[in-house]
């Protein structure tokens, strides 16, 4: 006969060694009234990214004055914004209707690869824009032979492999790693942080593989973004004239914005490691790069760009002739 010991033992096996098929997200455990109103909230914030972003697209796609690589890597970022929204905001959406929602493990899986594919692509975007204002500030003349249709081409395709390829080695070791006893997530979405803190051991040896395959995605674009903009400012100051150094300044002004609000935010998320990461308060960061960051992009390039605004007014004003003729 097994001893009580030895039967507490096999229960505790049975119960934290249980290999998890699901996990339920719990999202914001409040009120009804507050999870409706954010329902609301995210839903109209959806709907205005989608299509803030579509409209950047087809501006860019239709209008020959945004034939230029700097307005072919905002469509590009358009994109990216597009797929991080309608991979996130849905089942957000779900999650907060329900108060908690469940998801399979190979659909948390896949969220997460996406998730993590978007944001990998987004930073090395960031980094060719950056790029592409450093030629076209500090080699304005070398401007048309360095940044041709086929490199501007090579580098968007770069950015896109290695953002999907390094989400792909970090989700393979993920589904690989063995999560048992509690399938509670305390989150909105299927993240780094929340997962590893649902495994079965000890986190130290997975967050080194995971941060050694993040370093080219997140460590060499940063770099690039850094000293562009160090070449950037002391280019812009040697300008003699304060007119020729605020227009200089204004044509990098809101790249410079969305990367201050995408590092910020992924930054707050990701750094601090003192605290616990997956209270409500820090829900908000996620929030804000997965859900709200998406719509500010097309905003921010819309509002403080010329020639889009330009692109905007005679999209409408087209559209108006053509209504009037029909």
């Amino acid at each position: 006969m097994l001893s009580d010991v030895s039967i507490n033992f096999l229960l505790y096996l049975q119960t934290n060694l249980t290999v998890v098929t699901e996990f339920l997200l719990l999202g914001f455990q409040s009120s009804q009234l507050l999870r409706n109103l954010l329902f609301l909230l995210f839903l109209v914030v959806f709907v205005a990214t989608i299509c803030g972003n579509l409209l950047i697209i087809i501006l860019v796609s239709t209008s020959k004055n945004l034939h230029t690589p700097m307005y072919f890597f905002i469509s590009q970022l358009s994109i990216s914004d597009i797929l991080l929204s309608t991979n996130i905001v849905p089942n957000l959406l779900h999650i907060l209707l329900n108060n908690g929602g469940t998801i399979s493990f190979i659909g948390c899986m896949t969220q997460f690869y996406f998730f993590a594919g978007t944001d990998g692509v987004e930073c090395l975007l960031l980094a060719v824009m950056s790029y592409d204002r450093y030629v076209a500030i500090c080699n304005p003349l070398r401007y048309s032979s360095i940044m041709t249709d086929r490199f501007c081409v090579k580098l968007i395709v770069d950015c896109w492999i290695l953002g999907n390829f390094g989400s792909f080695l970090v989700t393979i070791t993920l589904s690989r790693l063995k999560f048992c006893g509690s399938n509670i997530i305390n989150h909105v979405l299927c993240d780094l942080v929340p997962l590893l803190e649902v495994l079965c051991y000890d986190t130290y040896i997975v967050q080194l593989e995971i941060y050694v395959i993040g370093i080219p995605i997140l460590l060499i674009p940063t770099t690039i973004i850094v000293v562009s903009y160090i070449y950037i400012v002391i280019s812009v100051l040697r300008i003699p004239s304060s007119t020729g150094r605020q227009k200089a300044f204004s044509t990098c002004s809101s790249h410079l914005i969305v990367v201050s609000i995408f590092y910020w935010t992924i930054f707050s998320v990701y750094v601090p490691p003192s605290r616990e990461k997956t209270s409500d308060v820090n829900k908000v960061p996620s929030l804000l790069y997965t859900v709200f960051t998406p719509l500010v992009n097309p905003i921010i390039y819309s509002l403080r760009n010329k020639d889009i605004k330009k692109a905007i007014q005679q999209a409408f004003h087209k559209t108006y002739h053509l209504i009037n003729i029909y």
